[in-house]
């Protein structure tokens, strides 16, 4: 899994490592959240557009049921035929876009999320961490106009980052079982001192699959 706040550089990086599991002929998926599915698809437009007035509540549950979709018809079917999933964003953003920016119960929230996956834990999540101002001015260049969520405001994106740092310390991480191994990268630098860093997570967890 791939989790960072806005211009942390997640989906630029899943694709660098998914080109190299290409190269070793490493059987993978690539997969995004919310989408990976038809249903996804709808609920990342809706989500996303600026036009959309969607209560906070309203937003979490979209998301699971978009993650609901994508576990049952996109990743445990991945995961059976011996694959590798790679997945750009997935719970931990909902803890910290949901929970910390918006202000949810965390309890129903992780409720809901149980249920939405059934319980799936990730094998290792790599957290991209990056300034969040400067991740938003990243965004902005990409693209004509922030999407819905990107221009939530500065006092919204500092509770996300403070979240995502707060998901890298090991006394998080031991109050929260259901989220997996979580390991903080640093994001600054170039896309080439970012990959090397992401490729030395991947081989110390699986040797050898990046090397």
């Amino acid at each position: 899994m791939f989790e960072g706040g806005e211009g942390s550089g997640k989906s630029t990086q899943l694709a660098r490592l998914s080109a190299l599991l290409t190269q070793r002929t490493v059987p993978h998926v690539c997969l995004r959240e919310p989408g990976g599915t038809p249903l996804g698809t709808e609920v990342r437009r809706l989500l996303l557009d600026r036009a959309s007035d969607i209560d906070p509540r309203a937003e979490a549950l979209l998301f699971m049921a978009s993650r609901a979709q994508l576990v049952d018809r996109a990743i445990r079917p991945a995961l059976s035929r011996g694959d590798v999933v790679l997945l750009d964003r997935f719970f931990l953003s909902t803890y910290a876009y949901q929970i910390a920016g918006h202000g949810l119960d965390e309890a129903e929230v992780r409720s809901a999320n149980r249920f939405a996956t059934h319980g799936l834990v990730p094998d290792v999540t790599i957290l991209l961490l990056f300034p969040a101002r400067e991740g938003l001015v990243r965004a902005g260049a990409r693209a004509s106009a922030h999407d819905r969520m990107e221009a939530m405001g500065d006092s919204f994106h500092d509770r996300v980052s403070a979240a995502l740092s707060a998901f890298a310390e090991p006394a998080w991480q031991a109050t929260h079982p259901e989220c997996g191994s979580i390991v903080p990268v640093d994001a600054a630098g170039s896309e080439d001192d970012v990959a090397a860093r992401i490729q030395a997570v991947v081989n110390q967890r699986w040797p050898g699959t990046c090397s």
